[in-house]
């Protein structure tokens, strides 16, 4: 495991990049876990005030007790999940990944005894054969049919993830009633230019962002860059119309009748206080004339023997750490992708002075993006996977083998490589999840290898990754056509041209090549927060649970917080 030392930790941790990234190097903030305290900057999170430290390993999985480490930058996090604060203010099950750092905060690690270094529930990991897809269905319906009354307590005790909370909750929360023209979700690409489009039509603008901070995706680009800049650009365009009102650390979580939209938002660290009556959380119900959803896409990893452990991280997600956060995750990194926009990311950290190495599933990838990776520094490999990677309390060697992507068998003689970071990325998943809530299904396009949503409801449109886009100028034209389509709904109009963005060189998002890297050795999950197998996927179908309802029941993929 990857350890610190205490000149680094004086400046922020020993993995921290000395120049870069979004954090005020000015404004140092202190929290501790588990006692154990940490150094990082104002605009870091938990999560990588802790990697900038070398700490990986933050939690033990749900089933298994297995050691499990940071994977996303993200919302999407499923493993490093903590309980904040102490007594009525406690709150289990936060992800380190969106918790922005706070002076003074205090967190601690779940589902772990003594604890996550040593877990002696991790028994269970050596009984695993047993626990596979139906093990409680099968085990626990009798003698009699109260019988689980009495298995559930140890099972509870066995598995889960954080403690709930007794004690009374001190804080406050509010309701507010909002109105607008216009609202956008998501304030990445497609979402800043719907909302300038609407805005200088002549439209009220409601921009809500479930971040600490505006840009989506462009803000895990370098300030200076043409993404940043562009993004910087925006942002200011926005605020000089005077009719964008933009909610950060708020969420859309629901979509209902008369595009009535539920929004959580959060309040800033240090700013609640229910002595004076200021608010920790404010439920907003926002009525919008039209909506536009920008929300987005989610990086799918890949599967592979030991893809869950401490180490093995999302590509984008390392990207984010040291172009946003200015944290070189690993020193020795390998790499394992099926799609061009992760090069980017492998890039980011060789340029900060890492060792980098780069699987591709695929046999061909273009000449100009080979020639930019090798001009980084980067040994490149085609044709080629992670089969598996070795290590206990975090990854410590791979091993690489050839790959035929268009029959699926691991081709020519492996060779292994030691590591500290293994990156992955099987593509991007569109976030339709508020498209569906108007009963509008999900349609599956094969050209892209994604699921897009099936349309929208009345008055409802839809931009950027989320419908598919595969680079940055398609977002941005998507964007600006929602918006234009927005704002006709109020009876505005506006002629002018999208903006550009003259550095476009990061397209094909979307997979396009396998998602599973041949046939595992050992354990591969598809599922990291409820522990489901490849071996517990094909074994529930085996067995009949064919319909994607029924195997999700059996097998519990895809239930915690995953749905959300």
């Amino acid at each position: 495991m990857m350890q610190s030392n205490s000149s680094g930790a004086s400046k922020g941790g020993a993995y921290r990049i000395a120049k870069g990234g979004r954090v005020d190097r000015n404004q140092a903030l202190s929290f501790t876990l588990d006692g154990k305290a940490f150094q990082g900057f104002a605009g870091d999170t938990v999560a990588s005030t802790l990697l900038a430290h070398g700490e990986h390993l933050v939690a033990r999985s749900f089933k298994y007790h297995r050691p499990r480490g940071i994977m996303a930058a993200g919302v999407e996090e499923a493993n490093a999940l903590l309980t904040v604060g102490d007594g009525g203010t406690r709150e289990p099950n936060i992800a380190a990944t969106v918790l922005e750092l706070e002076d003074g905060l205090q967190t601690r690690t779940q589902n772990a005894w003594p604890s996550v270094r040593f877990d002696a529930m991790e028994i269970t990991s050596v009984l695993s054969p047993i626990f596979v897809a139906g093990f409680y269905y099968k085990t626990f319906m009798g003698p009699t049919r109260s019988a689980w009354m009495l298995y559930e307590h140890f099972i509870r005790k066995a598995a889960g993830l954080g403690a709930s909370v007794n004690d009374a909750d001190v804080h406050r929360y509010d309701w507010h009633n909002d109105y607008t023209d216009v609202l956008v979700i998501g304030s990445g690409a497609a979402g800043l230019s719907a909302a300038l489009h609407a805005a200088r039509a002549g439209c009220d603008v409601v921009l809500v962002e479930q971040d600490f901070a505006l840009g989506g995706a462009l803000l895990n680009h370098p300030v200076g860059s043409a993404k940043g800049q562009w993004m910087a650009t925006m942002l200011a365009a926005l605020q000089a119309t005077g009719r964008v009102r933009m909610l950060m650390r708020a969420t859309a979580f629901g979509v209902y009748d008369g595009n009535t939209v539920g929004v959580i938002e959060r309040s800033a660290p240090g700013v609640a206080d229910p002595a004076h009556g200021v608010p920790r959380q404010r439920m907003r119900t926002v009525r919008a004339a039209a909506i536009v959803m920008a929300c987005g896409a989610i990086e799918r990893p890949l599967v592979f023997a030991g893809n869950d452990k401490p180490g093995v991280m999302l590509s984008g997600a390392v990207g984010a750490y040291v172009n946003r956060y200015a944290v070189a995750p690993g020193k020795r990194a390998v790499f394992c992708v099926n799609n061009d926009a992760a090069y980017a990311d492998a890039m980011a950290l060789a340029q900060a002075g890492s060792q980098v190495n780069l699987v591709d599933l695929r046999s061909a990838v273009r000449p100009e993006l080979l020639a930019s990776a090798t001009g980084a520094g980067i040994t490149v490999q085609t044709g080629s996977t992670v089969t598996d990677v070795y290590g206990h309390l975090h990854a410590k060697r791979c091993r690489i083998s050839g790959y035929d992507a268009s029959t699926g068998r691991v081709m020519g003689g492996p060779m292994e490589l030691d590591v500290d970071l293994v990156a992955m990325s099987g593509g991007w998943t569109p976030t339709v999840h508020l498209s569906s809530h108007r009963n509008v299904k999900p349609v599956y396009r094969s050209d892209i290898a994604c699921f897009v949503p099936g349309g929208f409801d009345r008055a409802q449109f839809g931009a950027g990754a989320m419908v598919g886009c595969q680079s940055w100028s398609e977002a941005i034209d998507s964007g600006w056509q929602a918006g234009a389509q927005a704002a006709a709904v109020t009876g505005k109009h506006l002629s002018d041209p999208a903006p550009t963005l003259e550095d476009d060189t990061s397209t094909a998002f979307m997979p396009a090549g396998p998602l599973l890297s041949a046939q595992p050795s050992g354990k591969a999950f598809i599922d990291f927060q409820n522990d489901v197998t490849v071996d517990d996927v094909e074994l529930a179908h085996r067995e009949g649970y064919q319909s994607v309802e029924h195997l999700k029941r059996y097998t519990t993929l895809g239930h915690g917080h995953g749905p959300g």
